[in-house]
């Protein structure tokens, strides 16, 4: 199938904060015979497009094609069309809206993108009859303005149903001299590309849980926001504050709302998402990159007295509270507003339950961070940002690819970072961007995506393909990081520890050197077992080689032989270097103990940011200290897991913060969510080795009556069921043919009988066990 390359547009003029332009329309009208052999066509949108055929929309799912640099990579979807054809007149219609091809804060320099323009359009359909076929571009199409007049993917959209046309997009619709034909539009730099990453769609409706009249918070933007806006006039004003009222959806999740309305044409509906409450009051002061008016916020304008049904495209909100004004008492009833979440389309691939209710819910607020924060690729949070931070997806891949098939996706995304990437071999902090994060952001923590995803997708689905495809930047990457190193061979550069409890998120207490140096140490690792596995020997011997010379110069820098510890001697620092082997095999249990030292000096209280976070409860758990672990991350008091879940928290927060929750900068970021690899892993027992590889290793925690857990390997579904009987457990552990699965079990316990049951699906162990 032919993607065109050229690209058209309604109008040059570009939408922003300070004149709106509104979203084009597109029409094309043609007829076809009654019997046709084929009809397909391919279409790219940017930013994003809506695909109708007469009158029926069949976009592939929500944020279509894609959310990219379009210099980098230009994506196109592809229909088949034929079941949506009639005889005679048929009508394809298109709506554009800005996307990423036109973003609009000063954030992240993202209104400076040289790539900015107003939306454009490029389109093919091939439609083969027995005797004839035709062919069709977008300059085939006719255009206008629409309805929609402003749409953004980070602010929100605002309709105006009055100025839609009954019919423009069927058969029979008679087009005024406002309809002409589209201007011919530069064509993006990016090399052109299907989409392969799973569609956005929506996974669940709510309804809302309370409904109470309110009032909106007050709202002020960040500093370098309102240097921006000085001296400049934003075209539409702050949300009323006062005479509205307040929708509590229950759980903080992701996605857009459907508006159903019956009231009088000409009124205005102005709807406000938040996440937080200030009291009583709706809150989105924690969303401050934006101007007042413009955050995540939706505005519709009324054309009949009959029922009217709105559901904002090309954009999409992180939220648990909207704040509804324009209406009347008597439209604030249940029906009024339904939550649509929403997340890219993927395969569940493990779950985690147990007997107890805050470790379960722990598991569900994780995962739903992790979904809230799926679209197409890992955002750091789906309100204030929606950006694809590398870091944040890089510390999470693991816990991730145990739950969802993320394998599509990642390698999608992964062409994009490879795009990103620096003539020198570095890359920036976010991915898609133009020029922001290449100077600050960044860093080998965030810089291990490039690496942590093609080795998970490499360990968990045995994809060998991924590996070779991201070789090069892998290996142009450590050329780079390695001209990164100082005079003692360490590397100190970009973030660190980010967010360490109770402190500035970039007060670390570990040194930056020692995290930047590990990481990359770990990275190297990687790289050499993928390498080699590749069979890219000169690769993995400069990959070891590298590794090598950092474990030796973190050891002089950081490591005291003498205590066994890691300078700062924190929670992190210990942890890392235990976890990464910095100490040897038979320093390991000394360090193990120094690490006890300084959690029992702590209360047992985290002190970690994410890498910590991310490390030290499997380090625990190693070394036979799960209960312990287990207890950090459910205790109810602060700073845990179980503090926010007694807090009422629905999805991970950024931060762990005490008391005012005012203070928090995101109530959704799912970096924070390796609990959900720990209690499978460990509680559950599932250790994955490789694709064909499983270790089942549960660990009996103590007040836990029973607990189960699964994982999908290529090959099938392995679960783990344990229940206590009295003074003995029940382990029942399914794995699939041809997969390599062994049972061991912790220090302390036995089986009392060696049972195994087979069936031709799958392979069933049933164990009974008793502690020594």
């Amino acid at each position: 199938m032919i993607l065109s390359d050229k690209f058209v547009c309604e109008d040059r003029e570009r939408s922003t904060y300070f004149k709106h332009v509104a979203a084009p329309i597109f029409r094309k009208s043609f007829t076809v015979p009654e019997h046709i052999k084929r009809a397909e066509i391919s279409i790219c949108g940017i930013g994003f497009y809506d695909l109708f055929v007469n009158g029926r929309k069949i976009t592939k799912g929500y944020l279509a094609p894609y959310i990219s640099n379009p210099d980098h990579i230009t994506y196109y979807d592809l229909y088949d069309i034929k079941p949506y054809l009639q005889n005679g007149e048929n009508v394809i219609g298109i709506i554009l809206g800005d996307g990423f091809g036109n973003s609009k804060t000063c954030v992240w320099d993202f209104d400076k993108n040289v790539f900015n323009a107003s939306p454009k359009l490029a389109f093919f359909a091939e439609i083969e009859s027995f005797d004839k076929t035709e062919y069709y571009d977008a300059s085939d199409f006719k255009c206008k303005k629409g309805a929609i007049t402003f749409n953004d993917l980070r602010s929100g959209v605002f309709y105006d149903s009055r100025l839609e046309e009954k019919g423009w997009n069927e058969a029979g619709f008679i087009e005024d001299d406002k309809w002409h034909s589209p201007v011919l539009a530069d064509r993006p730099r990016g090399k052109a590309k299907i989409c392969e990453a799973e569609p956005i769609r929506v996974i669940k409706e709510i309804k809302a849980v309370r409904i109470y009249k309110g009032e909106l918070a007050t709202y002020s933007p960040r500093e370098d926001v309102c240097s921006w806006l000085e001296g400049k006039e934003t075209q539409e004003t702050p949300p009323t504050r006062t005479g509205g009222y307040v929708y509590d959806f229950g759980e903080n999740n992701a996605g857009i709302f459907r508006l159903k309305i019956r009231g009088r044409a000409g009124q205005r509906i102005d709807i406000q998402c938040t996440e937080y409450l200030d009291g009583d009051k709706p809150d989105y002061g924690n969303f401050n990159f934006y101007p007042d008016g413009y955050v995540q916020r939706d505005i519709y304008i009324l054309h009949s007295d009959e029922e009217e049904i709105f559901e904002p495209m090309f954009t999409y909100h992180g939220f648990r509270y909207i704040y509804i004004s324009g209406i009347t008492e008597e439209q604030a009833d249940d029906d009024l507003l339904t939550y649509l979440v929403m997340s890219s389309d993927l395969e569940e691939t493990g779950g985690f339950e147990c007997s107890d209710d805050i470790a379960n819910k722990i598991f569900e607020i994780a995962r739903r961070s992790d979904r809230a924060n799926f679209y197409y690729f890992p955002t750091d949070c789906p309100h204030r940002e929606k950006n694809g931070w590398t870091g944040d997806a890089s510390v999470s891949s693991e816990h991730m690819i145990m739950t969802m098939n993320t394998e599509k996706s990642w390698r999608e995304w992964l062409n994009n970072i490879r795009l990103a990437q620096h003539p020198d071999g570095s890359i920036p902090g976010i991915v898609p961007t133009d020029t922001w994060g290449y100077e600050w952001g960044n860093g080998p923590i965030w810089d291990s995506v490039l690496f942590n995803l093609p080795y998970m997708l490499y360990k968990y689905r045995g994809n060998m393909d991924i590996v070779k495809e991201n070789a090069h930047a892998m290996m142009s990457y450590l050329e780079y990081i390695c001209r990164q190193r100082d005079e003692e061979g360490i590397i100190e550069i970009g973030l660190g520890d980010l967010g360490p409890v109770c402190r500035n998120s970039d007060d670390y207490i570990v040194p930056l050197g020692f995290t930047d140096s590990v990481c990359v140490l770990d990275t190297c690792r990687k790289s050499e077992k993928m390498f080699r596995a590749a069979g890219l020997n000169h690769n993995a011997d400069f990959a070891k080689n590298l590794g090598d010379e950092l474990y030796f110069a973190v050891r002089k820098k950081y490591l005291n032989t003498d205590t066994m510890t890691i300078k700062s001697r924190c929670q992190t620092a210990q942890a890392m270097g235990i976890y990464f082997d910095i100490f040897t095999a038979a320093e390991k249990q000394f360090a193990f103990g120094q690490l006890m030292k300084i959690l029992k000096s702590d209360n047992y209280k985290l002190t970690c940011g994410l890498l910590g976070t991310r490390v030290i409860f499997h380090v625990l758990a190693r070394f036979g200290e799960a209960e312990t672990a287990y207890k950090m991350i459910t205790d109810e008091e602060f700073p845990s897991y179980g503090y926010y879940v007694k807090q009422g928290a629905t999805t991970l927060p950024e931060h762990f913060v005490l008391g005012d929750m005012s203070r928090e900068k995101s109530y959704n970021h799912h970096f924070l969510g390796d609990v959900i690899q720990w209690f499978i892993r460990y509680v559950g027992g599932i250790n994955v080795k490789s694709s064909k590889n499983v270790l089942i290793r549960p660990m009996f925690i103590e007040g836990l009556n029973f607990a189960r857990a699964y994982h999908n390997l290529p090959s099938g579904k392995v679960s783990v069921e344990w229940q206590r009987n009295g003074d003995s457990i029940e382990l029942k552990v399914k794995c699939p043919p041809e997969t390599e699965c062994e049972i061991e079990l912790p220090d302390g316990y036995h089986f009392e009988d060696n049972g195994y049951n087979y069936s031709a699906q799958d392979i069933t162990a049933v164990r009974t066990i008793k502690k020594i």
